[in-house]
């Protein structure tokens, strides 16, 4: 057998169209099996990086939209690099040179590109609920690729896979999350994406960035950094400066943040791993040390989101669960 034909996925034919839309809004769209099936699928993907060629025909003749309100640069270039290697046709939209500078509503854009027939639209944006008005607008699958401070399922879904690949396991593991709460989308999705998959999630922080009654979602609440030490998984958040309001004042000074939460060598123990979703604050919640040490999983998990945005890509135009491609067969 050829290396090129070593992964067997399904193309996904057009009449699979007639099945009923699903989309990824948010954690909440999945439970624990959909989530073991979207890991099995990531983990049976990233066979077909190791080839020479890496492009899979799965998804050819499919079209592809980014819609992205808010910069990016992981969440987008990992979209749009999944999709092309699923042979997917792919299109992006920023507001910035949109029709959204000269005051177009975001149903009358979503309206627009649902004349094109896309199969699925990822789209980030400021305001909560946006990808839930692209939802009922079009057609189109919907991804939300991070809206406001709500959710962020797919950087939720590549950091369980990145957790699983480097300690083996997600039942039963302890993940402090540290840092700037109150304001991250990351962390809402993640602590749900947690108590699904029978995690214990502990969040760390000044009591100014830890929300009221977060506790109701299953985790527990610390603002003492010395806690971070009973962790397998420290998830370090960045200080989300443009989200917060003007005048208010949720620490003193970054270089007292730093000094009082920041996450360095000396705070971490033997055996733990970091995370952090990106972009840094290098010296502000994330000490460089750590960051570019061996504990440090942030790059794999760049490259980790990758074959997890192929793998939801695939699992909503091959049908999910009733999907005649899931499982994949792998050679």
């Amino acid at each position: 057998m050829t290396e090129a034909a070593s992964v067997r996925l399904p193309v996904v034919r057009q009449d699979d169209d007639a099945r009923p839309r699903r989309h990824l809004l948010g954690i909440s769209d999945l439970d624990r099996d959909d989530i073991e099936r979207l890991l099995g699928t990531a983990a049976t993907i990233s066979r077909s990086l190791d080839r020479e060629v890496k492009k899979l025909p799965v998804l050819r003749g499919r079209l592809i939209i980014n819609v992205f309100y808010e910069s990016s640069t992981r969440t987008l270039s990992s979209f749009d690099l999944a999709a092309k290697r699923l042979s997917a046709d792919t299109m992006a939209v920023r507001s910035s040179g949109s029709s959204a500078d000269k005051g177009e509503s975001l149903k009358d854009t979503a309206l627009t590109l649902a004349e094109y027939d896309p199969d699925v639209i990822v789209i980030r944006h400021p305001h909560i609920g946006a990808p839930d008005l692209v939802a009922r607008a079009t057609r189109a699958h919907v991804v939300n690729a991070g809206d406001g401070k709500h959710q962020h399922p797919t950087q939720a879904l590549l950091d369980l896979y990145t957790m699983r690949e480097a300690l083996g396991r997600l039942e039963g593991l302890h993940v402090a999350i540290v840092g700037d709460v109150l304001h991250s989308r990351v962390a809402r999705s993640l602590i749900e994406a947690l108590t699904l998959v029978g995690a214990r999630t502990t969040l760390v922080g000044p009591p100014t960035l830890i929300p009221r009654g977060i506790e109701q979602m299953g985790c527990e609440v610390s603002t003492a950094i010395g806690d971070i030490e009973a962790a397998d998984v420290v998830y370090v958040l960045r200080m989300q400066q443009e989200r917060m309001s003007a005048g208010a004042a949720y620490v003193p000074s970054l270089r007292e943040y730093a000094a009082e939460w920041g996450v360095t060598p000396g705070r971490l123990r033997p055996g733990q791993i970091v995370m952090h979703p990106g972009p840094m604050n290098r010296g502000v919640e994330i000490d460089p040390r750590v960051a570019d040490s061996d504990v440090s999983l942030i790059s794999t998990q760049v490259r980790f989101g990758l074959v997890v945005r192929m793998a939801v890509l695939y699992d909503l135009l091959a049908g999910g669960p009733t999907g005649d491609g899931l499982p994949l067969e792998v050679a």
